[in-house]
């Protein structure tokens, strides 16, 4: 009895003593350190990680941890006053080369897309949310990306022509998946096939199509099925102007692996499916392209000498 009591009251101790330890970050693997920064994100990293201490800030200086970058968040940038164009060309100049994957939405532009691909020709996913992009840099871009594979356009502020999606087409021969969605319209009923010719002409090598909200008509659905023999998942929500009746719904059917009708649920659709006029953009889109002058890498090797 007095023997249990003596482990009892050792193992209390015990408990009592692992539960008042201090753990030392700095004492963790390298390779771990680097994957809990990486769950922080691209800003967070750069306004506020790399600043704890010295290990940190090398860390963030490793090409390795900027092979993805995720700038989406750029309301913080503006409220931490800070230029979103400043910060992404800082990432940008982090990876050193190993850039293959980047997400911007809003204040993406000609000149930043000029500056990443002149940085990152092993890009191999872009992704481009409600940007201020022309259909010439997009002819731009893709002339540098030739090892692209995931490309999403979505909600742009100005159309693209069907030259430059060709042009996308030719100049990113391995381009599996391409999501380019656009407003859902009913009324009133446009109809053009000028996107879907040039997807079914210029990218055969598509598995995965997204078209939200496009104005295609069964004619364009027809010779994308012809033109992307590998395509698996089609998404047409929103395109009002497709009926899939009779001899080509039978094909969809049996080509696909995954078909969204027009009229399907869109709740697992991550944009709002009709268009608010940019409701949560900055009334003062000047902000977007305040270039502020700052440099993080001069300012954290001053504080670290």
């Amino acid at each position: 009895m007095a023997a249990d009591c003596q482990f009892s009251s050792f193992s209390s101790q015990s408990e009592e003593s692992s539960s008042n330890e201090v753990r030392n970050w700095l004492e963790l693997p390298s390779d771990v350190t680097c994957f809990i920064l990486k769950k922080l994100g691209t800003i967070e990293i750069l306004t506020s990680a790399q600043k704890v201490c010295k290990l940190w800030w090398k860390l963030c200086k490793d090409p390795a941890m900027w092979r993805t970058i995720d700038l989406s968040d750029w309301k913080y940038c503006l409220d931490m006053n800070l230029s979103p164009q400043e910060v992404a060309r800082n990432a940008v100049d982090r990876s050193c080369g190993e850039l293959v994957d980047i997400s911007i939405e809003y204040y993406g532009t000609d000149r930043l897309m000029e500056y990443i691909t002149a940085r990152a020709s092993n890009l191999k996913r872009l992704r481009l949310v409600k940007c201020r992009i022309f259909y010439e840099g997009l002819i731009d871009a893709a002339k540098k990306l030739p090892l692209l594979e995931d490309l999403e356009i979505s909600l742009s502020l100005w159309s693209f022509t069907r030259e430059s999606l060709e042009v996308v087409g030719r100049c990113c021969p391995r381009l599996r998946t391409l999501k380019y969605n656009k407003w859902g319209y009913r009324r009133p009923l446009e109809e053009c096939d000028e996107d879907a010719l040039a997807i079914a002409e210029s990218m055969p090598e598509l598995c995965y199509l997204q078209l939200f909200g496009n104005k295609l008509t069964n004619d364009g659905l027809q010779a994308i099925l012809v033109g992307c023999p590998h395509l698996e998942y089609l998404d047409l929500r929103q395109c009002f102007n497709i009926t899939l009746p009779g001899d080509l719904g039978r094909r969809c059917a049996e080509r696909l692996k995954t078909l969204r009708l027009p009229n399907d649920p869109t709740d697992d659709y991550e944009f709002h499916t009709e268009n608010e006029l940019f409701s949560d953009f900055p009334s003062d889109l000047s902000s977007l392209h305040v270039d502020y002058e700052f440099d993080y890498d001069d300012l954290l090797s001053e504080l670290y000498e």
